[in-house]
C-alpha cells in the first residue's frame, strides 16, 4: 500500500466519505458511498467487486491491513488517532479503521438467479441488524442468493455492512419488484420451489422437509412475519418445531436454523466414526421431534 497520510484537520475534504456517518444512510447525496467498519469487514469490501475509494484509521489497524492493502497502491489511505477518527464520523468509533466504496449498478434479479439453487426471500424486513444477521448467516451456510421485496431496508446501510461482517458485500442480492408477491412467480418459472417460513401450527415441521433440488425459503419482518398472501403464494409452509411457551424466535435466528436443514446435505461429506472414539446417544425429546 502507498504510505498512509496522517490528516490533523476533521473538516479536510480528504474525508467527506467518512465526515458525519451517523445521519449518512439516510442522506441522499451519500446514497453512492458504501461504508466498511472494522479490520475483517475492510478486508472483506477489499476483497469484493466494490470498487474501494479510501481507508482511514488508526495505525495499529492499518498495520493488520497492510497485507491486503499492498494490492492497492493507488487507493487513499489516511491515518489519525482514535479520537480524531471518532470526531470525524460522529461516534465513538472502536473497531478502529473504515473503508468506503463506490455503490456499483444494482444487478438484475435474472443475473442473481442465474446458476443459484438456494435462495433466501424476504418480506418486509426493514431492521438493519437483522438484515446484517441475516446475510451473515446465508454466507455461513452457502445460500447463493438473497432476493428482496420493495419494502425491506437497504443491505448496503452501514449497520447492515457491519452486523454482515461485510459478507453482505459477497453475498449476490436484488429486489424483487412490485406487485408483490406475484413477482415471486418469476422464482417458480426458473424451477425453485417455494417454501414459507412461519411458525403457525399448521406448518409442516422442518425436519420433515426433504430439501427440494432448487429452494427459496420466504422470509418475513421480526413481529409481524409474513403476510398471508406471501404464505399463499408459496408451494409449503414450513415451521421450526420449539418448546411450549415459545411461538417465534429472531428472522435470522430462524434463518440461520432453515438454511442449516436445508443445506446439511451439500455441507457435510459422512465419514467413519473413529472405533477409539467414545460412543455418545444422542435422543430427541419428544416436545421436537413432531
Amino acid at each position: 500500500m502507498s504510505h498512509p497520510v496522517e490528516v490533523t484537520d476533521p473538516a479536510d475534504p480528504r474525508l467527506a466519505d467518512f465526515r458525519d456517518l451517523t445521519d449518512a444512510d439516510v442522506r441522499p447525496d451519500r446514497r453512492g458511498v458504501v461504508i466498511a467498519e472494522g479490520v475483517a469487514v475492510v478486508e472483506r469490501l477489499l476483497t469484493s467487486r466494490y470498487q474501494a475509494r479510501a481507508v482511514f484509521g488508526e495505525a495499529t489497524r492499518l498495520d493488520v491491513l497492510a497485507d491486503v492493502l499492498a494490492g492497492f497502491p493507488d487507493l487513499p489511505v489516511y491515518s489519525a488517532n482514535r479520537w480524531f477518527l471518532s470526531d470525524v464520523v460522529g461516534f465513538r468509533l472502536t473497531r478502529g479503521v473504515l473503508a468506503s466504496a463506490n455503490r456499483p449498478p444494482a444487478p438484475s434479479v435474472a443475473d442473481v438467479l442465474a446458476g443459484a439453487t438456494r435462495v433466501a426471500v424476504l418480506e418486509s424486513l426493514n431492521d438493519f441488524e437483522n438484515l446484517g444477521s441475516l446475510f451473515r448467516n446465508a454466507a455461513a451456510f452457502g445460500v447463493d442468493a438473497v432476493l428482496l421485496d420493495a419494502r425491506c431496508a437497504d443491505p448496503l446501510y452501514r449497520r447492515s455492512v457491519r452486523v454482515s461482517m461485510g459478507h453482505v458485500l459477497h453475498v449476490p442480492f436484488a429486489v424483487l419488484p412490485d406487485p408483490w408477491p406475484e413477482a415471486l412467480e418469476t422464482l417458480r418459472e426458473s424451477g425453485f420451489t417455494l417454501l414459507a417460513l412461519t411458525p403457525r401450527a399448521d406448518a409442516m415441521p422442518l425436519p420433515a422437509v426433504a430439501p427440494p433440488d432448487r429452494w427459496a425459503i420466504l422470509l418475513g419482518a421480526e413481529g409481524p412475519g409474513l403476510t398471508a398472501a406471501a404464505r399463499s403464494a408459496a408451494d409449503a409452509c414450513v415451521r421450526i418445531p420449539m418448546a411450549p411457551g415459545v411461538d417465534s424466535i429472531n428472522v435470522a435466528t430462524a434463518a440461520a436454523v432453515a438454511f442449516a436443514h436445508l443445506t446439511a446435505d451439500a455441507r457435510i461429506t459422512p465419514r467413519p466414526v473413529d472405533s477409539r472414539a467414545r460412543t455418545v446417544r444422542v435422543t430427541t425429546p419428544d416436545h421436537l421431534s413432531s
